[in-house]
């Protein structure tokens, strides 16, 4: 008889550790799954960065450099993928394409005549390009911020375009100064027709390249 309650104290005893060792088990679960998640959140965001910096190249290093927030880079960026997503954009006819390339080359002749009026008329046609393509044209950073999803290299030199097309306006800016700006407009013209296959995310040297090859064609036509 005194033997019943020493088992049933052991059974007990066998119970509670077996719960407490279920219990321990479960957290220690629970801890690696967390870890699990964590670590792949931070990989996805790691990888997402990455993918964010190679897309935009020079436009991230742009937009990083003005807010010093890599995270608010990049929510930028990836808002402008999505409002990008929602545009819509089309490919022009071959005719639309001859009659844009006729005019940019009758700018290209006014430049010689008149770097300051071509100036002014590379920009209306650039819009022009933008809009027959689908691009919202209304506000001049929204079109740059549309048009660097797809063109990221091309866009910053279209920024430097417009800075002086403001210069010429106010009569600050020389006939060198023009020279670039028609020559970068027809970076974005030759993109946007499909002309340039490098005008897309192209690395330093090419984008380089590009540059002093189209400031050639530009004085050649000068």
């Amino acid at each position: 008889m005194p033997r019943i309650p020493v088992v049933i104290d052991a059974e007990r005893a066998i119970h509670g550790m077996s719960s407490t060792t279920l219990i321990v088990v479960i957290v220690a679960v629970v801890v690696v799954l967390v870890a699990i998640a964590v670590a792949a959140r931070l990989m996805g965001g790691k990888r997402r960065s990455a993918q964010l910096r190679e897309r935009f190249g020079p436009e991230y290093e742009r937009h990083l450099a003005q807010s010093g927030d890599p995270a608010e880079t990049e929510r930028e960026l990836a808002d402008r993928e999505k409002r990008h997503d929602k545009l819509h954009l089309r490919e022009l006819d071959d005719r639309e394409r001859e009659t844009f390339r006729n005019r940019w080359t009758d700018v290209q002749r006014e430049f010689v005549d008149d770097p300051n009026r071509a100036v002014d008329h590379a920009d209306s046609l650039v819009n022009e390009v933008m809009s027959a393509r689908g691009y919202p044209v209304d506000d001049f950073e929204q079109r740059a911020a549309d048009v660097s999803v797809d063109h990221p290299v091309v866009v910053q030199r279209y920024r430097e375009a417009r800075r002086i097309a403001a210069d010429n306006r106010d009569g600050s800016a020389d006939t060198e100064a023009l020279r670039n700006a028609v020559t970068s407009y027809r970076e974005l013209v030759g993109a946007l027709l499909g002309d340039d296959p490098r005008s897309d995310r192209d690395d330093d040297r090419r984008n380089g390249h590009s540059h002093r090859s189209s400031d050639r064609n530009t004085e050649a036509q000068a």
